[in-house]
């Protein structure tokens, strides 16, 4: 129940067909296509596991909460994701 509000709650492409990512492997491959990725990059990029990737857009298994709230902070604010993972951190005081 929850995983379908957050996969309803990823905003859509106003360019895409009527109906397009209704379905949690469309919203996961809709978001993707935006970026112009491939699954094996997106899934470097945003360090993601790449077999999870996978499965999810086959429908194999049904992601968790937090796989769809990373997906729609992506969708949301790609560069920003991208570039917090890219950046060095340090968490030390």
């Amino acid at each position: 129940m929850i995983q379908h509000a957050l996969a309803e709650q990823i905003s859509f492409d106003d360019q895409a067909a009527p109906l397009a990512a209704v379905s949690t492997k469309a919203a996961v491959q809709r978001v993707r296509w935006h970026l112009g990725l491939s699954q094996a990059e997106f899934a470097r990029v945003y360090r993601i596991n790449p077999d999870k990737l996978r499965d999810v857009e086959l429908e194999r298994v049904e992601p968790d909460v937090a796989f769809l709230a990373y997906l729609a902070l992506i969708d949301r604010a790609p560069a920003a994701i991208r570039d917090a993972l890219t950046e060095p951190r340090s968490f030390k005081n």
